[in-house]
């Protein structure tokens, strides 16, 4: 059965075999490769014990190691499990027991955070991945139904508790499908940026899983340099971008942004934080229409963008939808909240995943009557255009990343001399939002920062920490009014110094 991510890249490869699939830095890697390299790590994760639906989890940066094994992973049946190599051993160690991963596929540098996990799961080195890359024309690849998963993408939840999202070949190719069909739309053929992780969903679904179905270019980039990305638009006239407004922003902040010819750039889309006027003037200068997008993990990423011709126009719009992604905002008893009104923004279509991996109950809260239900606060105007609100759900995004408050509270509260805790976003000129860390109790910054530091990954530390001897304010119920606490703290980046 040829309904595979992976077939795609065996057509290109059967068919125009020696065009660029990947680029990182001078290193290329062409179709006819990628198929090669991809199938003979699918026979090694065989003969190492890979049978088909066990769960293989991959660590490492922006590579070609990575992008060429996570295709292998599913040619060998297996399901990818991305893992976010920011994360500390206690992370890891939860994600390795939802997932029950049978093999970890890492580069040298996580080896002693994986000996700190503590868990007898089997390692491939990233370097055994390399010596695969040379060899005869190999095709090996093991077909699975079109929905069966063939990834788990973990992101946080408001209960603090990661949720691992399932992919399957079907909404995967779905979201290609879709996403190709409107006139602001992708497109065979094309080159497109990389700035992110590949390891989360716009790295793996946008980035990579987009462009090689596609039979584009993808040019990754293992961090972000402004300077350098701004050339690489120019010289190899990009033509896809996808990005947190921190990525423009550091864009149009380089020194060759003002010369540079970036009208190549037909798709360029926007989500993760708030959107600022002057950062979209900025790029409709030289003749790059900002595109804003509402999406989440469980919606393949992007479940709506503002179209090009509206860009201009509704600034705050995220779109009304797609072509088979549709969308409405309901009132708390379920009813369709009317234009102008606030209310949950609810999707459905064929890129939504069709639930989260060994946990019915928490698939069941959020996919009901066929429709996807975000947790986010939105509004829609007479046309349908949606503007995103609040998020219902509490999340923290940092620089696009999702940050769970419960998690940070969880740690903060097992400190001694701490009697309650609640974080909250604060207002971050970088990275839109970060986490600040309200504390009742008798305990200092440091102490607090500390214990976080060894918790979990940096980007969760608590970058403001408050400390009063009074209680927190609480609802009537008893619980911490996160309402009342943020209203309170709503200007902490201008009344508090930063911890670090």
């Amino acid at each position: 059965m040829a309904t595979s991510i992976a077939s795609a890249v065996r057509w290109w490869a059967r068919t125009d075999g020696g065009r660029t699939a990947l680029t990182f830095g001078a290193d290329s890697v062409s179709y006819r490769s990628l198929n090669d390299w991809s199938s003979r790590i699918a026979r090694t994760l065989v003969d190492r014990g890979v049978a088909p639906g066990d769960r293989v989890g991959l660590l490492g940066g922006n590579t070609p190691e990575w992008a060429a094994t996570a295709y292998g992973v599913i040619k060998a049946g297996g399901v990818l499990v991305p893992l976010n190599p920011r994360l500390v051993a206690a992370e890891l160690h939860k994600l390795f027991t939802d997932s029950g991963l049978t093999l970890v596929v890492t580069d040298a540098a996580h080896n002693g955070t994986l000996d700190e996990v503590g868990l007898p799961v089997p390692r491939i080195g990233l370097d055994e991945i390399t010596a695969l890359r040379t060899g005869g024309t190999d095709d090996f690849q093991i077909d699975r139904a079109p929905d069966e998963p063939v990834a788990i993408l973990f992101t946080s939840g408001s209960t603090g508790l990661s949720k691992g999202v399932v992919c399957t070949n079907r909404t995967l190719l779905d979201i290609v499908f879709e996403a190709s069909l409107t006139q602001d739309g992708l497109r065979p053929g094309g080159s497109s940026l990389l700035l992110l992780p590949l390891c989360f969903t716009p790295g793996l679904v946008w980035g990579l899983v987009m462009s090689t179905v596609l039979g584009g270019t993808l040019f990754v980039e293992a961090e972000l340099n402004p300077s350098r990305a701004v050339r690489i638009i120019a010289e190899h006239r990009i033509g896809t971008l996808f990005g947190v407004p921190l990525i423009w922003e550091a864009l149009a902040a380089a020194p060759e942004f003002t010369d540079a010819d970036l009208s190549s750039l037909r798709t360029a889309v926007v989500g993760g934080a708030a959107v600022s006027v002057p950062l979209l003037q900025a790029w409709a200068a030289k003749g790059v229409a900002l595109r804003q997008i509402y999406g989440m993990t469980e919606a393949g990423g992007i479940a709506t963008a503002t179209l090009t011709s509206e860009a201009a126009d509704h600034p705050g719009s995220c779109g009304s939808g797609s072509i088979f992604t549709e969308l409405k905002v309901v009132r708390a008893d379920g009813t369709e909240a009317a234009p102008g009104e606030q209310g949950e923004v609810l999707l459905r279509g064929p890129g939504v995943t069709p639930g989260y991996w060994n946990d019915p109950e928490t698939t069941a809260r959020a996919l009901r009557d066929g429709w996807l239900h975000s947790g986010d606060l939105g509004v829609r105007d007479e046309a349908g255009r949606l503007t995103f609100v609040d998020r219902l759900k509490d999340l923290i995004i940092s620089g696009g990343i999702n940050i769970s408050p419960v998690e940070i509270e969880a740690v903060i509260s097992g400190i001694p001399g701490v009697a309650e805790v609640a974080v909250i976003a604060a207002k971050d000129d970088r990275f839109g939002e970060t986490p600040a860390a309200i504390v009742s109790g008798s305990v200092d910054a440091g102490t607090v920062v500390a214990a976080c530091d060894k918790a979990m990954a940096d980007y969760k530390v608590p970058r403001y920490v408050v400390v009063r001897p009074e209680p927190l304010p609480r609802l009537a119920s008893g619980k911490l009014s996160k309402r009342a606490i943020r209203d309170e703290y709503a200007d902490v980046n201008e009344r508090f110094e930063k911890v670090r």
